[in-house]
Formats: C-alpha cells, structure tokens, sequence
C-alpha cells in the first residue's frame, strides 16, 4: 500500500485511476508520493519516506529539484496534458490584440444607458477594428507540445508561420506542419514577424530571453505573446517598448504590478491550463506517472532524472538504485551482488547531467545486507527496493 498526499486539490478524474494499493492520506509526513499543483515546496521539509512528487502541469519553479535529486526523490511533472488548453488561449490573444475586442466591450458597458446605443456603436466602431491576423507572419520560440499546436493552428488560420527550437526533438518533429518555416535563427522572427509567441522553459539560462536587444530587432508594432512564464520577458523593457510604440501589444498570462493597467498590456489571470479538461488530463498523466514508478521503478517524464523502463517485473526481485553520474558505479554495484550471490538477471542504467539510475532485476528476492552495502557504495544517494 502506498500512501499519496494531495498538496492542492487535483481532479477527481485523475485520483479516480488510482488502484487499490494506493491511498490518499491527509498526513503529508507518512507520504511516498505527492501530488501537486502550484503549492510551494522549496520551505518544506521533505518526508524521509518520500519517494516521488509529480506536479500535475508543466513548469516545476515550486518544486526543489536538486534537493529532491540529491535524496533520491522522482520529480515527474506532466508535458503536453494541458497544451490544448493554452493554445487555445495564446489564439484569443493573438485575437484580442489585433482587433480591439476588450476596448470595445469596455466601450459598450460605459454607455450601456445610452437609448441609442445600437446608432452610436455604428459611428464608434471605428476605434476598435483592428486589423486581421490571417497574411500576417507569426515567429513561434520553441516547439514542445504547446508551440507545436499553436504553430498548426495559425497555419490553419491562414497565417505566415516560422519556428525556432534548436532542440526541437523527434516527437515534435513529426507533429509539425510541413508549411511551418523552421528558422535556425531566433533573430530571424524577431526580424521578420508581426507577432512573436515564446513557449519555452524558464532556466536560468532563459530569464529575459524577450529583452530590450531582442525588442530592438522586431519590426515596428509588433506583438508579443507570453503564455509561458513571466520572467521569459523584461518587461521593463516592454514597458519601455510599448511606450515608444516600437511593441504595438503585450499579451501575457502573469499580471503583477509592473504591467497591470499599462496601456498597451493586455493581461489575463493566469488562465492557460485553467480548464477542466486541462485539469483532468494532467491529473490522469501524473497519476499514471507516479503508479509506474512506485509500482515498477519506470521513470517516465521525470525533470531531475533519467527516464527509464524495464516495463513490470517478473523476477523474484528488482532494486533501483539513485547515484551520482561518475565512473566505476555499475562495478561497485555488481561487485556487492557477487558477495551476496545474488544473480543479475537484467540491468539498465541511465544518466542526466550529475545524476544517474540503475534499475535491477533479480533472481533472488533482495536482503536487508545487499541494500546496506548499495547504499554504503561511494556515490550512492538511496537504494530503493522495487520488489522482493
């Protein structure tokens, strides 16, 4: 039986998947798993007995990666479960900043007491009508699940596309429209695009991606689009941009008090992947997530680990073993197993930047000395023992 403690409220349609050798417990102290959404977990003191935390969306900023790393804690989260319901969002965007819908609904609230509103919206609509964006050339920054929907879609609604991704994988690849124009330079949509869409993660290394260089190289009264993370763009320098009219509209996700109410900021409150379908896709992804690997040891969407798969377990035991991504593991493991002759009957080791796992299936079912003597091995961070 494996305890889960829930740090926000996660859809029913999601913790409906669990099976009877999981339980929701209240007790976030006796957890093997949590489950979470936007609660912060960088002040918490992690539970000795905790094994994995799947985040049930995309960005990971409220979760201690390295910490859990260093602990031999699994941080799954859920790419591409809510990708439908932001794009569907960074299109109204595009929407409501080439004609100006929000204007003119504010407009007819004003002068609701107007008798003789449906004469005066005739003579007024003028202010707000704004240009089409079929024709017009949309730069799409990176094409993970969300760019890749959002680059189909404008493609079918009849625009002019070009995408950047320098680590555009496979899987993308092959979901891409033929018709998009993929750049190698991410200076060629700053130069060439009447509206710029970034869906990349924030890394230290991404932090003000959108900056006042970059805004210098746009076309004059461009619009830029950030459903993806607040700190992508300097919005100082946005700010500054709007104000010298060179950025036409900024259209975000994350008011704060730097943009909310600037004129030429169209802002919503966080709503991307607020759906109910999105909740429920990504609830059902990090409950199928955290069942594998608690029942199996597969890793699968993990961003502090390697993904790895020996599938179920058929032999009497499999132990899996979290270490440091250094020379000589794999034979200090096997040297260990020898004493305890216990056989090997498969093996699979994978590594990821400073860490690495190696997933073991046993002929015998593995002893208390076996998983000491792991866990003793320089470099070792936990030993887990699957089954046995």
């Amino acid at each position: 039986m494996f305890k889960i403690n829930c740090l926000n409220p996660i859809s029913q349609v999601g913790l409906a998947d669990l099976t009877g050798d999981f339980h929701i417990t209240d007790k976030v102290d006796e957890a093997e798993g949590i489950l979470v959404r936007s609660a912060s977990m960088h002040e918490m003191e992690l539970p000795a007995g905790l094994l994995a935390v799947a985040r049930a969306g995309a960005g990971v900023n409220n979760i201690p990666l390295d910490k859990c790393a260093e602990k031999g804690i699994v941080v799954f989260n859920t790419p591409g479960a809510n990708a439908n319901g932001v794009k569907e969002l960074v299109l109204a965007g595009m929407l409501l900043a080439a004609r100006d819908i929000v204007g003119g609904i504010e407009w007819i609230k004003d002068n609701a007491s107007d008798a003789d509103i449906a004469k005066t919206a005739e003579k007024q609509k003028k202010n707000f009508a704004g240009t089409e964006i079929a024709g017009k050339k949309l730069g799409v920054i990176g094409l993970g699940a969300i760019g890749v929907k959002v680059a189909n879609a404008a493609i079918h609604l009849g625009m002019e596309v070009y995408g950047y991704d320098p680590y555009l994988s496979v899987n993308a690849a092959w979901n891409l429209s033929r018709n998009v124009k993929h750049v190698e330079k991410v200076e060629e949509i700053y130069k060439e695009c009447d509206y710029i869409t970034i869906h990349i993660p924030l890394l230290d290394s991404t932090k003000g991606t959108i900056n006042r260089d970059a805004i210098s190289q746009m076309k004059d009264g461009v619009v830029v689009i950030n459903y993806a993370r607040d700190l992508l763009v300097s919005e100082t320098d946005m700010l500054e941009a709007l104000k010298n009219g060179k950025v036409a509209r900024y259209v975000s996700d994350f008011p704060n008090a730097t943009t909310a109410g600037q004129p030429g900021v169209i802002l919503t409150p966080h709503l991307g992947a607020s759906t109910e379908e999105s909740e429920d896709n990504c609830a059902k992804m990090a409950v199928e997530e955290i069942m594998d690997y608690l029942n199996n040891g597969n890793i699968k969407n993990s961003v502090n680990y390697p993904a790895i798969d020996m599938g179920p377990c058929d032999n009497k035991g499999r132990v899996e073993v979290f270490h440091k991504n250094q020379a000589n593991m794999i034979a200090q493991f096997t040297a260990v197993f020898g004493a305890e002759k216990i056989n090997i009957s498969d093996m699979m080791n994978k590594s990821r930047g400073d860490y690495a796992v190696t997933l073991l299936d046993l002929d015998d079912v593995p002893t208390q000395s076996l998983v000491e003597k792991l866990s003793a091995a320089e470099g070792v961070l936990r030993v887990r023992v699957v089954k046995g």
